[in-house]
């Protein structure tokens, strides 16, 4: 990895989310792209009285003053950051940032949500996944002792799902880090017998010209079987595929990676197929 993009709001989990991207940067000898956006009306930057003008550079030197005091925490040491301020006020902007400043993996943080609030407001952190086209790691609480020795990508053996376990497989063998899969059995529309799973899995394996070992896991539900399996096998990360619905097709179809990195309490990569 080159350049690691985290953007900060300057709350405790983008703190949190900044100080695994310090761990995987110092292990990749990677640079790190602070983004922070200010999110000002364009009437406020257009206006050019006083109290508008003021308002503006108020805003613009605290975050310049936070930005400040982020890049000189001691994790940070030895690491090459460069900050960006921008006023973007739409977070699909994040994956633009990204792809101009040459980055490989975008860490943020996000405290999740749940109910009404889930289902109609959604967070910012989704809003990047659904939209970015690179790896997006999600980052829950605070890393006492972040390290990645245990991955697990979930996937539904899809042969659309092969490239995102090439990538997940790449990322495992860079960090020292085992990778295995899990295909969750549940009831519901999409329910397979055991040999068209089975049948689905050789599939799997014969697209991707070896031999990989995939966990069969029975839950009522994909979500939350996922998410068990990974708490049994005491996962360090999991890794999610993603279509990045919008839309219409989003609120009809759903997507697992928004739920399951809004609900998981270990870190999530989310990658695109």
């Amino acid at each position: 990895m080159k350049k690691i993009l985290v953007p900060v709001d300057f709350s405790d989990f983008s703190k949190y989310a900044l100080e695994v991207a310090s761990k995987l940067a110092k292990q990749h000898g990677s640079g790190i792209v602070l983004l922070h956006m200010i999110g000002m009306s364009d009437s406020v930057l257009a206006n050019s009285e006083l109290a508008e003008e003021a308002e503006a550079k108020y805003f613009l030197k605290l975050a310049k003053d936070k930005i400040k005091e982020l890049t000189g925490q001691k994790y940070l040491k030895g690491i090459a950051v460069n900050a960006i301020i921008q006023n973007y006020k739409d977070f699909e902007e994040v994956n633009k940032v990204a792809q101009e400043q040459d980055c490989d993996l975008i860490v943020m943080g996000s405290h999740g949500a749940s109910g009404i609030r889930e289902l109609f407001v959604g967070s910012n952190t989704e809003k990047v996944v659904r939209s970015s086209d690179l790896p997006v790691m999600v980052i829950k609480s605070k890393p006492e002792a972040f390290q990645l020795q245990r991955i697990v990508m979930a996937c539904d053996l899809d042969l659309e799902n092969i490239s995102v376990y090439k990538k997940a497989e790449q990322f495992a063998e860079s960090n020292g880090a085992s990778l295995e899969m899990v295909y969750v059995h549940s009831a519901g529309a999409n329910f397979m017998g055991r040999d068209d799973v089975t049948q689905r899995l050789e599939a799997f394996k014969q697209e991707l010209g070896k031999d990989v070992n995939i966990n069969f896991y029975d839950h009522n539900s994909v979500e939350k079987g996922i998410l068990q399996y990974c708490f049994e096998k005491n996962a360090d990360l999991l890794v999610i595929p993603t279509h990045g619905r919008k839309g219409l097709a989003r609120f009809i179809v759903g997507s697992l990676a928004e739920t399951v990195s809004n609900h998981a309490k270990i870190p999530v990569m989310t990658i695109r197929i």
